[in-house]
């Protein structure tokens, strides 16, 4: 049998291709995406080969990543529940979907992915495989195998001298990529526990940033960032360079407690500096360029959409057909906007777009002659008309 494995170099990972190599007879062809981890790639082809796989691939996908993922959930101002912004969950898609183009070239027989039975990934990755190769078949260790926790999983690399990254004093999982990196597990189980200050490694704890505050400037088209501080820019560089901002002045930190697609709750802690700033901007840019209604559609759709890419479902025909919606809404979000960075904050302090629908004219509160204020008289009895009639009703009874 031949598989390919979506492989990080992780703990979950490394053991892995020890265990399809014993349970299933299976040569191994091993994929990892660079979509902005940084340093984890390195030697990453070198471990692979030692711990079993035959075949390696490593490829750059971070444009693609940054282009056809990041900025379109951006366009759609994509939030899952309590401000979780999507890193992990837009970049499983991508992931799954060159692992199957890969398995389709190579002729293997499945994929394989390290995703546990509690978690979203599997559903992610899966989802995914499936809507692009209905008969792909998938091999899900952590639902097959009878290691239970992960502290088995350190006794057993231990033990068949596989090198991993994790240590029974640092459980918790960490997932690094071009918009975020997010922990989980561990000590961080525990919703009480305060997340340990070297466990953070995109931005420096707010109290600790410079005591000056920093602008930025933001210039969108058509709802995607296209230069910054005046400089042009492809949406890697944007968020390469708005992380770097934002990590130094501690912005983007978020500890929540979110709710699963499987059902249970599970506690995470996340780092997205560059995200967070392009999430205020471009909504500083939609206030003067957004028609009031679209923009009030657009926002009921808003949870929609994230929990379907929260859930998985990015390939689905509904995800892209919000898609459409969102990016035609999008369509008028050309400007830009100021914001000033300070001790993990990020507040926005102008805006300006080439067609923008704030007229000085009209909002003035001094003398002019667009809005006659005495039609508001009308305006508020008709809306007051209802409610007129539901206070006599119950006066009446």
């Amino acid at each position: 049998m031949k598989v390919v494995v979506a492989y990080s170099g992780g703990l979950d990972t490394s053991v892995m291709l020890r265990w399809l190599i014993e349970t299933y007879d299976a040569e191994i062809i091993t994929f990892t995406a660079d979509i902005g981890q940084g340093e984890e790639l390195t030697g990453l082809d070198e471990k692979a080969r030692k711990t079993g796989g035959s075949t390696v691939y490593i490829e750059d996908l971070r444009d693609e990543f940054a282009k056809d993922f990041v900025f379109p959930m951006i366009r759609a101002g994509a939030v899952y529940e309590s401000g979780y912004l999507l890193g992990t969950s837009i970049a499983r898609p991508l992931i799954a979907k060159r692992m199957v183009e890969i398995a389709l070239a190579e002729g293997a027989d499945a994929v394989s992915h390290g995703a546990t039975g509690k978690g979203n990934d599997q559903v992610r990755f899966e989802l995914t495989a499936y809507a692009l190769a209905p008969d792909i078949k998938i091999i899900a260790p952590w639902r097959e195998w009878t290691f239970t926790s992960r502290t088995d999983l350190i006794k057993y690399a231990k033990k068949h001298g596989i090198p991993v990254p994790v240590t029974a004093a640092k459980p918790y999982s960490m997932d690094a990529n071009l918009l975020h990196i997010s922990y989980e597990g561990g000590v961080l189980e525990d919703p009480w526990n305060r997340p340990p200050e070297d466990m953070f490694r995109l931005t420096v704890n707010p109290e600790a940033a410079p005591d000056e505050a920093e602008e930025v400037e933001i210039e969108f088209a058509k709802g995607n960032a296209v230069a910054v501080n005046g400089r042009r820019m492809t949406p890697r560089e944007v968020m390469e360079t708005l992380n770097t901002l934002g990590g130094k002045h501690g912005v983007g930190r978020i500890d929540l407690v979110e709710n699963r697609f499987v059902g249970m709750k599970s506690r995470g802690v996340y780092e997205t500096p560059g995200g967070t700033i392009l999430h205020r901007a471009r909504e500083a840019v939609e206030q003067v360029t957004m028609d009031r209604e679209v923009l009030f559609q657009r926002d009921q759709l808003v949870p929609r959409y994230a929990q379907l890419v929260y859930n998985g479902f990015w390939y689905a025909p509904e995800r892209e057909m919000l898609q459409t919606a969102m990016d035609e809404a999008a369509a008028v979000v050309t400007g830009t906007a100021r914001v000033r960075l300070y001790k993990g904050s990020v507040v926005v302090n102008g805006r300006k777009a080439p067609k923008s629908l704030y007229d000085p004219e009209i909002a003035t509160f001094e003398a002019e002659k667009v809005y006659d204020q005495k039609d508001a008289t009308g305006f508020i009895r008709l809306q007051a008309l209802r409610l007129r009639t539901r206070a006599r009703v119950r006066s009446k009874g």
